[in-house]
C-alpha cells in the first residue's frame, strides 16, 4: 500500500474549507431559503451566496440545486451537511474549551517572589487578594531562578529584584525601593556613618558576613563594597538572611543588608543593631513586577497596585516602628501613575 508523502502537491495545496462557508452552508439547508438563512445569520443575502458559491469552487461540487424552488442539497450537499454539522459542533466545543482554560489560568495565579518578599509582604498580599475570584499560588526562590521560570511558563508572575533580563516581551512594573543598612552585634560600638567609608574603621576586627554571590543581593552589595573601598576577606557567605543574622547576633561579624531583609529574621533584632547607610544611588536594591506583555488584561497592573498598597500602609510602617532608626525614605514605593 502507497502512502503519500508529506511533499506530495494534491496535499501541498489542498485547502480546507472555511467554517464560516460551512456554517452557512448548513443553515441555508436547515432554513429552507438563503433570505432567511441570512437573517438568522445576521448577514446579507449577498453575502450568504457568496459564501456558498466559494465552498462550492473550493470543493469543485455543486452543493445545491438551483433549479428548484427552494434550492435543496444535491447528493454531495447531503453529505457535506452531515460533515459540516460535526465539525463545526467541534469547533464551538474546541472554542469553549479554550476559553474555559483561559478564565481557570486567570483565575489561578502562579506567582514567584524572592524570599524576603514571600515571607514578609506575601502573606498581606495573598489577604489583599483574597476578595478576588483569583487564586494566589505562591513560590520563592533567588531572582535568576525566577526570571528564567518566568520566560519558561512555569511562572505566569514574577516579583524580583533588579532582574537582568533582556526580553522586549516583559514588562517590568517598579513595587518599592529600600535603602542598605549595616548591621552590627548588640554589644559592638557604633556611631552615625558621615560616610559609607567610615564602614571599616566601625567593624574594627569583626569579619564580614556575605550573602552568596549566586543571588541579586550578593552581587549589589559587592558591587557598593568595591564603590566605596571597603575591602574585606571572604570567609562567610549565605544565600538567606537567617543564617546570615545569626552570626551577627552571636557576634561573628557584621553584615550589609536591607530593612525587608531583617524584618524576615526578626528573631534575631533584639541582638543587633541597626545602623542606616548614608544616601547614595548603589545603595539601594529595588523590586519590580515581571510579567509578559499583552497578557494578562490588567491583572498584572492590580497585582502591582495592591502589592504597593500593601508596602505603604502595612509592611513599611511595621518595619519603621521595630527599626525606630531607619529614615522615612529607607522604604519607599513609586507613584502610582508609573507602569
Amino acid at each position: 500500500m502507497s502512502r503519500m508523502s508529506p511533499a506530495d502537491p494534491s496535499r501541498r495545496h489542498r485547502r480546507l474549507p472555511d467554517l464560516h462557508a460551512l456554517e452557512a452552508f448548513v443553515t441555508v439547508c436547515d432554513a429552507g431559503s438563503m433570505a432567511l438563512a441570512a437573517q438568522r445569520l445576521g448577514l446579507s443575502q449577498s453575502a450568504v451566496s457568496q459564501a456558498i458559491k466559494g465552498l462550492e469552487k473550493e470543493l469543485e461540487l455543486k452543493l445545491l440545486d438551483r433549479e428548484v424552488r427552494p434550492a435543496a442539497p444535491t447528493r454531495a450537499g447531503h453529505a457535506l451537511r452531515a460533515r459540516a454539522i460535526e465539525l463545526l459542533a467541534q469547533a464551538n466545543a474546541m472554542v469553549d474549551e479554550v476559553r474555559a482554560t483561559g478564565r481557570h489560568e486567570l483565575a489561578q495565579i502562579h506567582l514567584g517572589c524572592v524570599d524576603s518578599f514571600a515571607a514578609t509582604v506575601g502573606p498581606a498580599l495573598i489577604r489583599a487578594m483574597a476578595g478576588s475570584a483569583r487564586q494566589i499560588l505562591m513560590w520563592s526562590g533567588l531572582t535568576p531562578t525566577l526570571t528564567a521560570q518566568l520566560q519558561g511558563r512555569e511562572l505566569d508572575l514574577v516579583i524580583c529584584t533588579d532582574p537582568d533580563i533582556a526580553d522586549a516581551r516583559m514588562v517590568q512594573r517598579l513595587l518599592f525601593s529600600e535603602s542598605w543598612v549595616a548591621v552590627f552585634p548588640r554589644q559592638h560600638p557604633v556611631r552615625e556613618l558621615a560616610s559609607p567609608r567610615e564602614l571599616s574603621a566601625m567593624a574594627g576586627e569583626l569579619s564580614l558576613i556575605r550573602y552568596s554571590q549566586r543571588s541579586v543581593i550578593g552581587q549589589q552589595i559587592e558591587r557598593y563594597l568595591r564603590h566605596i573601598g571597603v575591602q574585606a576577606p571572604h570567609r562567610y557567605a549565605f544565600d538567606a538572611t537567617d543564617p546570615l543574622l545569626s552570626l551577627v547576633a552571636s557576634g561573628l561579624g557584621w553584615a550589609l543588608s536591607t530593612p525587608l531583609c531583617l524584618w524576615q529574621s526578626r528573631q534575631y533584632l533584639d541582638a543587633v543593631t541597626v545602623v542606616p547607610l548614608p544616601p547614595t544611588r548603589l545603595a539601594q536594591r529595588h523590586f519590580f513586577l515581571l510579567s509578559r506583555e499583552n497578557e494578562w488584561a490588567g491583572l498584572d497592573a492590580d497585582i502591582a497596585r495592591i502589592a504597593r498598597a500593601v508596602i505603604r500602609h502595612d509592611t513599611a510602617p511595621t518595619i519603621r516602628r521595630s527599626l525606630p532608626g531607619l529614615p522615612e525614605d529607607a522604604i519607599s514605593c513609586p507613584d502610582e501613575e508609573l507602569p
